[in-house]
């Protein structure tokens, strides 16, 4: 388990290097003298953050960062929330893990949170359980093998499933084979068998693929790392219906894009219950920077699943889910949502003068809410360099996208003080 104490050490002891250390003078010496300690799986800047509030991050060299990352849409509420740093704190003082062999009073409440908030708030009508784990690409394991458990109930061959291009579900080997991206996949075949791939937004792609075999098709209503797409309403319509007459499920990755920061509790919440899924999933944001996913279900998928279908050791553990208790509460408020989507429509607003002004560059800004992108002509990592350098921390996507998915809490004068910073890094790239 996360032990609180151990970061706290650490954090200590990074801000003890920082103040009085003679050995390490500096970010360089100190990722000199540790980088390889860790494996080498991902590519990151020569800068060390020691802490955040609100919008804003710190790194080692007390350099200020307003953030338009949020961590990969997972702090939500914003940094170092006092809400959840108290939760924090009494929990892990009270109960922080007893395992699934018994029952806890804050699963059971996130439960009956979860399946009634999204109720509420527009989501998947006919939502009955919730299952946890740590993790978004957990949460679509589950969500895979409920939906294969189910498949197989009606046939031993009813087995297959039918992604979506451009689209990104965990790098674990089920959620991995339904992220049809070669740079993630080619190095790990093969994968699992029996997976199609259709087309975004394209209803015959589907129905060339899908049949008695097909026992689930998993898509992001709105795809985040491939380049900030938002599926057509008629489509998810559509699709919901071929799922019906084909007996598979409709599975929304909601990892990324739900939790409010359409402006909307969930991104599918404005359609129409004929084109809600049957199998939900979410985590980032539930936890608000504490790892936490959940996957949603009907109780027809509920019938098939039996005790030792699936299980975690962590999953829903009594700290986690009292987290998501506390961020599930802040979010799922009319206020709340509707500030989202007002600051979506500001935000939308900014990009689009930046668009008028490098149209040479910019292609197009596009998303919903929160979760938006600037589509660009060329790679746009020398400018996220370069906004990196000037103040700003913001992330690309496929597609030459830069992606913008800010903590819903943040205000228009930070968002505003963002974009200028951008501007000065297309200003100062393009020059070049």
């Amino acid at each position: 388990m996360f032990r609180l104490n151990k970061v706290a050490r650490l954090h200590n002891s990074l801000i003890k290097v920082q103040k009085t250390s003679q050995r390490f003078v500096s970010t360089k010496d100190f990722l000199d003298s540790h980088v390889d300690y860790q494996v080498t799986t991902y590519s990151r800047p020569e800068m060390i953050i020691t802490s955040a509030k609100g919008s804003y991050l710190y790194d080692l060299d007390q350099k200020k960062y307003i953030d338009f990352t949020s961590g990969i849409a997972v702090v939500s509420l914003g940094h170092s929330d006092s809400g959840i740093t108290k939760i924090l704190s009494e929990q892990s003082q009270t109960l922080m893990h007893c395992s699934n062999l018994y029952y806890n009073q804050w699963t059971l409440e996130l439960s009956k949170q979860l399946v009634d908030k999204t109720k509420k708030f527009g989501g998947m009508h006919d939502a009955s359980r919730a299952f946890f784990c740590n993790s978004g690409t957990e949460a679509n394991e589950a969500a895979l093998k409920f939906a294969r458990k189910h498949g197989k109930s009606i046939s031993e061959t009813k087995t297959e499933f039918i992604t979506f291009k451009n689209s990104f579900h965990g790098r674990t080997f089920g959620a991995l084979s339904v992220t049809p991206n070669p740079k993630y996949q080619a190095p790990f075949s093969p994968l699992v068998p029996g997976v199609h791939v259709a087309t975004p937004n394209d209803i015959d792609s589907v129905k060339k693929l899908i049949n008695e075999n097909t026992c689930g098709v998993i898509i992001e209503p709105v795809q985040g790392e491939g380049g900030v797409h938002k599926m057509d309403p008629n489509f998810l319509a559509q699709l919901k219906k071929l799922c019906k007459q084909n007996n598979a499920l409709l599975i929304y990755d909601e990892i990324q894009c739900g939790m409010g920061r359409t402006g909307t509790l969930w991104a599918h919440s404005k359609l129409p219950k004929e084109a809600h899924p049957d199998i939900l999933t979410m985590a980032k944001a539930l936890g608000n920077g504490f790892p936490i996913g959940a996957t949603l279900i009907t109780e027809e998928v509920e019938k098939v699943l039996k005790v030792g279908d699936h299980g975690t050791t962590f999953g829903g553990n009594p700290l986690a889910c009292r987290v998501g208790c506390y961020v599930l509460d802040k979010i799922a408020d009319a206020e709340f949502l509707k500030n989202v989507e007002e600051k979506g429509k500001f935000t939308t607003s900014l990009l689009n003068k930046l668009k008028k002004k490098y149209g040479d560059y910019i292609v197009e800004v596009r998303g919903d809410g929160l979760i938006l992108g600037l589509q660009c002509k060329e790679d746009p990592s020398p400018i996220v360099q370069k906004a990196k350098d000037l103040g700003l921390l913001i992330i690309t996507a496929g597609g030459n996208t830069i992606r913008f998915v800010p903590p819903l809490t943040i205000d228009e004068d930070t968002l505003t003080a963002g974009v200028e910073i951008l501007d000065k890094a297309f200003e100062v790239v393009l020059k070049k």
